[in-house]
C-alpha cells in the first residue's frame, strides 16, 4: 500500500506541506481504519473539534474531517492521521489526512523504561512530540519497547505513545497524572471496571499486572525497569477482548 497526503479532500501540493515542514503548532487524532470503519470514531472527533477550540478558537464540523477520511482512505484498511493547523491567510483551518499501511500492536509482553517527563499540553494531542519521540527511541536502543513517561517522586503518567493500565482484582487502575485521555483508554473505560489513583514506579510490582494501549490495540507489560511484572494471561485476555468486541463505525 503505498502512502498518501491530502489536504481538504484534495491531494496535497508542496505548498499545503509548507505549514507542517516548518510550524509544528496543530494537533491530531491517529486511528485505524478497516474497510472504511474505525473504532470511536465520535472519540476521534470529538478530540478534533475540542483540541481545534482550545489552539484556534473555533470549532470543527465532523463531517468535514469524516469526507476527509473518506477520499484519503476510501475503504482501505490503514494507519489513518488526521492533522489540524491553521495557516498564515486561510479563513479556516486546514485538515490533512495521512494514508499509511496499517499497523497492529504486538500482543507480546513489553519491556518499558522510565523516564522523567511529562508532555507540555498532556490532555491536547499537539504536535509538539519531540520529547516522547526523544525519549521512545534512546530506551529502544537500551532494548525497550516503549519509554514510561514519570513525574516527580516518580509518579506515572503514560507511556510515549501509549496509556498504561494497572490491574488490582476486576479493576483496572489508571495512573492519576497529566496524560492524554486516549480514544482506546476511553472505549476501555465504556466496558470495563476502573478507576483513577496516583501510581508511583515503587507501586508498580504490587499490582496484578499492567498493560499498554493505543489504537494499535492493547498489549501486556512484562517488567518497568527491568523489574518483573505478573503477566496475568487470562485477565489480560479479557481486556483484550472488550477491546476487540468494540464495534468498527463508517467512516
Amino acid at each position: 500500500m503505498r502512502s498518501r497526503i491530502q489536504v481538504n479532500g484534495r491531494a496535497a501540493t508542496v505548498d499545503d506541506l509548507l505549514q507542517p515542514a516548518v510550524l509544528n503548532y496543530g494537533h491530531f487524532t491517529a486511528m485505524q481504519t478497516r474497510g472504511g470503519r474505525v473504532r470511536g470514531l465520535g472519540l476521534h472527533l470529538r478530540r478534533l473539534d475540542e483540541g481545534t477550540r482550545e489552539l484556534f478558537g473555533t470549532g470543527l464540523d465532523g463531517d468535514r474531517v469524516r469526507d476527509c477520511v473518506r477520499r484519503a482512505a476510501g475503504d482501505r484498511d490503514a494507519s489513518v492521521r488526521v492533522i489540524v493547523q491553521w495557516p498564515e491567510g486561510a479563513t479556516e483551518p486546514t485538515v490533512l489526512v495521512v494514508v499509511r499501511p496499517p499497523v497492529t500492536l504486538s500482543p507480546a509482553p513489553q519491556r518499558l523504561r522510565s523516564v522523567g517527563y511529562l508532555r507540555p499540553v498532556p490532555h491536547v494531542k499537539h504536535l509538539g512530540g519531540f520529547g516522547q519521540l526523544y525519549h521512545r527511541r534512546r530506551v529502544a536502543r537500551e532494548g525497550y519497547d516503549e519509554a514510561l513517561l514519570t513525574g516527580p517522586d516518580g509518579v506515572v503518567a503514560e507511556g510515549a505513545i501509549t496509556n498504561i493500565g494497572f490491574l488490582d482484582g476486576d479493576q483496572i487502575v489508571w495512573p492519576d497524572a497529566p496524560q492524554l485521555a486516549g480514544v482506546t483508554l476511553q472505549l476501555l473505560q465504556e466496558r470495563l471496571p476502573w478507576r483513577r489513583e496516583v501510581v508511583r514506579l515503587a507501586d508498580a510490582p504490587s499490582f496484578d499486572g499492567a498493560f499498554v494501549a493505543n489504537s494499535q490495540g492493547v498489549a501486556p507489560v512484562a517488567e518497568i525497569d527491568g523489574a518483573a511484572l505478573p503477566v496475568p494471561a487470562a485477565r489480560l485476555a479479557e481486556i483484550a477482548a472488550a477491546y476487540e468486541a468494540v464495534p468498527w463505525d463508517a467512516v
